[in-house]
């Protein structure tokens, strides 16, 4: 598992580098006003459907039966039901997208609700929303592709599909801009393009692991309706932090023109700690538990789900807290230039504290959800999924004007929160998840480490950073970042959060084993 959760969050890494890259020269371009948050709001419908299917109830659903039946009937076997699950997902998949494409006024007209008397703004948004829609069912498919792989134990190539997205949607914002009416164009023409090349390095990556897919004609035999039936709960069990923060779209609507955009690069740096870790993690760990489970291996499917939450914490815990302490001058780096002035710095700033309170909720629910998943049970999940959304709405409603562009945020971290509550309990009830002796020892430890590390970093800031314009103002970042790493990893190690040492020793002796 360790090794998968290294090789899915180096490409990660890979890919949210470049990702903000691509974000700087958006902001840089587009900014954060009228025409960045029509492009944000058009951007958000597939890149839901990307997130549910590509990191929650597809695989979540997929996964563990193609592994069972791998296991239990052989190769063919598990290539027939993936060529199925291809049939089945290609029809339905194109037919949601034709009618899309034909109601986009009123899909966007739902979620624009709060500007709908800006008519030009609403008929930007559709055009953008037109443009990027076909990448869903793109992106879906490659998801399929992605959990064949997976469950062959094999997480490079899908790992690495995210990087053909920024390099094909930065080629097309510099390529064809002035081609189109405007940079927010050409943005959604790169979404839809990059999908054509994520769905064909899959394809490829199938065909050199020896299971290359061919397009059936859709039936629903009895295992495609075992995998209907739980994936049906699974889309929004998996998927409620992304249904959380598609609903900050709609009130967003109702706050100042450049909300979205605030929303959306704060959103941008807390997806990075939580793609690189709660990702990799619940995307590496689901086959070998759902193995463990099958096989009757009660303690070890514990163990597992110990380790993977004692791996999450260990970086998550710091990433959150250093995301709240120096916000500003890490927005301010990235993303202040161009059309993206010092004021959206702030504002973004401010809402990337929000979101930090809630961000080791965010990675925990990627965690914790797989423990019921590699059980077949994903109707628990659903329920407290709703719950959590149903909060998420009232939060919502309440912080809107007291906190303004920072009330999304911080109703989404509140919501995730009590997500997380909800299935460490159940999880907890069942037997699946007993805190063992390492991890209890560990955690305390590690929010010792990550103070330390705060410490550093206030410190730091107000040695090194003065938010000067020019080449001191990156310097000043550089040793803010590299000094808070170095104190988290020495705290660590004094306070016996982790040991480096036993760490690489584990890596070595997966790579020896495998």
């Amino acid at each position: 598992m360790l090794r998968g959760i290294l090789t899915i969050g180096g490409w990660t890494m890979g890919s949210r580098v470049l990702g903000f890259l691509r974000d700087m020269l958006m902001a840089a371009l587009v900014g954060a006003g009228p025409l960045g948050d029509a492009f944000v709001v058009a951007n958000r419908l597939p890149n839901m459907f990307r997130s549910l299917f590509g990191e929650g109830a597809f695989n979540a659903a997929f996964v563990p039966e193609f592994s069972a039946i791998l296991t239990a009937r052989g190769a063919d076997a598990a290539r027939r039901f993936a060529e199925q699950t291809f049939g089945v997902m290609t029809f339905w998949l194109v037919a949601l997208t034709l009618l899309a494409e034909v109601l986009m006024p009123q899909i966007m007209g739902l979620l624009l609700i709060g500007a709908a008397h800006d008519t030009a703004h609403l008929r930007l948004v559709v055009d953008l929303a037109r443009i990027t829609f076909p990448y869903m069912p793109l992106i879906c498919l490659t998801a399929l592709l992605s959990g064949v792989l997976n469950g062959l134990d094999k997480f490079a190539a899908a790992a690495a599909a995210p990087v053909v997205y920024n390099l094909t949607s930065m080629a097309f914002m510099v390529g064809l801009t002035g081609l189109v009416p405007t940079t927010g164009h050409a943005l959604a023409w790169g979404v839809s393009a990059s999908g054509v090349f994520q769905l064909a390095l899959v394809m490829w990556a199938t065909w050199q692991a020896g299971m290359a897919l061919h397009l059936v004609k859709p039936q629903l035999s009895p295992e495609i309706r075992t995998l209907l039936r739980r994936m049906a709960p699974g889309l929004l069990a998996a998927g409620v932090t992304q249904l959380n923060l598609s609903l900050d779209v709609v009130i967003a609507g109702f706050l100042p023109a450049g909300t979205q955009s605030a929303l959306y690069y704060a959103n941008r740096l807390n997806q990075l700690p939580l793609g690189i870790i709660g990702v990799a993690v619940g995307t590496a760990m689901l086959p070998s538990l759902s193995r463990q489970v099958a096989s009757g291996m009660v303690e070890e499917s514990r163990t597992t789900l110990n380790r993977a939450v004692e791996y999450a914490l260990v970086l998550t815990l710091p990433a959150a807290l250093a995301l709240g302490a120096v916000p500003l001058p890490i927005m301010s780096v990235l993303f202040e230039r161009g059309a993206f002035d010092h004021h959206a710095a702030i504002v973004s700033s401010q809402t990337l504290m929000a979101y930090a309170l809630g961000l080791p909720a965010f990675v925990l629910i990627k965690v914790l959800v797989p423990g019921l998943f590699a059980r077949g049970d994903t109707t628990t999940p659903m329920r407290w999924g709703l719950a959590s959304v149903a909060l998420n709405i009232g939060l919502n409603i309440l912080f809107m004007h007291p906190f303004q562009h920072r009330g999304p945020a911080l109703a989404a971290s509140c919501a995730a929160w009590f997500n997380v509550a909800a299935l460490a309990v159940v999880l907890y009830r069942r037997g699946y998840f007993v805190p063992d002796a390492g991890l209890l020892r560990r955690v305390p430890r590690m929010a010792l480490a990550a103070a330390a590390m705060v410490a550093a970093l206030i410190g730091l800031q107000k040695l090194a950073y003065d938010g000067s314009v020019g080449v001191m103002r990156y310097l000043g970042l550089l040793v803010i970042v590299v000094g808070g790493g170095l104190a988290y990893g020495l705290a660590g190690e004094m306070f016996g959060a982790f040991r480096l040492r036993e760490l690489a020793g584990r890596l070595r002796r997966r790579r020896a084993a495998s």
